[in-house]
């Protein structure tokens, strides 16, 4: 028995087809779309017309035809810049980004702002969320822009259906209704996101060959976090943004982690964590405040040095880093796997004892074959995870099926 489908129902994922073609070469002729969508010509020139006459996609007259072997020259397609304008924010410890970034992906405003995010009070921290989306829609860029969509990751578990921080340990306070709040000040949809989900979304759109179906990203910095991708999907709780993975048990009653539990892969593994081993603390001890880079760095170099403290510090990082992905591919089949942040600067000392640890778990039987690449900051790729997911939303959830002039939307002045 076949299954009709309904000539809306096509025409939207046609046009989604399209607008994802475009999108994913910047620019494209309509002999590319169609080899890529494996639509028909007349389809994709049908579709073309209207969404260039809706706004929404335009003739880039502005670059050279694209020659082709026989007949006129191909005219390239673009995303119109000015279709839709979205909002980008990174709320992480002590830190607070905001960008302001235009339908195509050009970043048209940014700001960095530190913040003593533990000790602000729930409506402080909300405040400042608000204050500094207000001042990239106070930027000459902004102006007579429709601002659509807001992306807000936060560091810890979020509740995207909820649009709800629910713990992080940026932050005393939990169950922050950041998205309520956020919609209610720009009446535009929110969303909020776990930080390292937004960083899987980016490593997606930044090399999709190796970053495609099935992969990891592990956040190496303060804390330990884990977006995960699995069967082209990010994969989320159904009550948070799941994939917790620096909260997993490495060892039970063992170091004190900043959550207040014990013997966590971040007590063993966050950069507070490295730097109360090498210091000859113990693990009872309090996590101490956030190292910075220069410290960290100094470390690192004297663990390469010579075999001390220092060296013993990141061992037992890639030992509880290990430990946990093992355990985690004895679940899924192993797959490529990002290390972000800051610690992916001193990854080669923890690669050794990680590929050991693998080995020794029933998830290592392959472990040779799994292949790490290292990313050292994160910041760039939580904000640019924000953008697309704001935009990609835009992309098949509005403009698939209506044109700009139906968009929720405040536009700026």
């Amino acid at each position: 028995m076949s299954i009709g489908i309904r000539h809306d129902d096509l025409r939207r994922r046609n046009r989604a087809m399209v607008i994802s073609a475009v999108r994913r070469a910047g620019e494209a002729s309509r002999t590319e779309i169609a080899a890529t969508t494996e639509l028909s010509h007349s389809t994709i020139s049908a579709i073309a017309s209207d969404l260039i006459a809706e706004g929404i996609l335009l003739e880039a007259k502005s670059l050279e035809p694209i020659p082709l072997r026989r007949g006129r020259p191909q005219v390239a397609i673009g995303l119109n810049p000015k279709a839709a304008t979205v909002v980008a924010i990174a709320l992480r410890f002590n830190f607070l980004s905001a960008a302001l970034v235009d339908y195509s992906g050009r970043s048209l405003a940014k700001e960095c702002k530190k913040l003593p995010t533990y000790e602000l009070s729930e409506a402080e921290l909300v405040g400042e969320c608000i204050a500094i989306v207000r001042r990239q829609l106070a930027k000459p860029s902004a102006a007579g822009r429709c601002v659509a969509r807001i992306v807000l990751a936060v560091q810890g578990t979020a509740d995207a259906a909820r649009r709800t921080m629910l713990w992080s340990p940026i932050t005393r306070h939990e169950g922050i209704p950041f998205g309520e709040h956020l919609e209610a000040a720009f009446d535009v949809p929110v969303t909020v996101e776990n930080d390292c989900n937004m960083i899987a979304a980016a490593l997606r759109w930044r090399d999709g060959v190796r970053y495609c179906d099935d992969f990891i990203a592990i956040l190496l910095s303060h804390g330990i976090g884990m977006g995960m991708v699995l069967k082209g999907e990010i994969f989320t709780g159904t009550q948070s943004s799941g994939g917790e993975f620096g909260h997993m048990i490495h060892r039970p009653g063992g170091a004190l982690c900043r959550c207040g539990r014990r013997g966590c892969v971040e007590a063993y593994a966050g950069n507070y964590a490295i730097w109360r081993s090498a210091r000859g603390a113990g693990d009872d001890e309090p996590p101490v405040a956030n190292p910075g880079p220069v410290d960290m760095a100094a470390l690192a170099a004297a663990a390469r040095d010579c075999d001390g403290p220092e060296r013993e510090a990141y061992r037992r990082a890639g030992e509880a880093l290990g430990y946990g992905l093992g355990s985690l591919f004895a679940l899924i089949d192993p797959a490529p796997v990002a290390m972000v942040g800051i610690g992916a600067a001193a990854f080669d000392l923890i690669e050794p004892s990680l590929r050991d640890a693998i080995a020794k778990t029933s998830g290592g039987l392959h472990s040779k074959a799994i292949s790490f690449a290292t990313e050292t900051d994160e910041v760039p790729l939580i904000m640019q995870g924000c953008a697309m997911q704001a935009l990609t939303h835009m992309d098949e959830e509005v403009f698939a099926s209506s044109s700009p002039a139906a968009i929720r939307g405040r536009h700026v002045a």
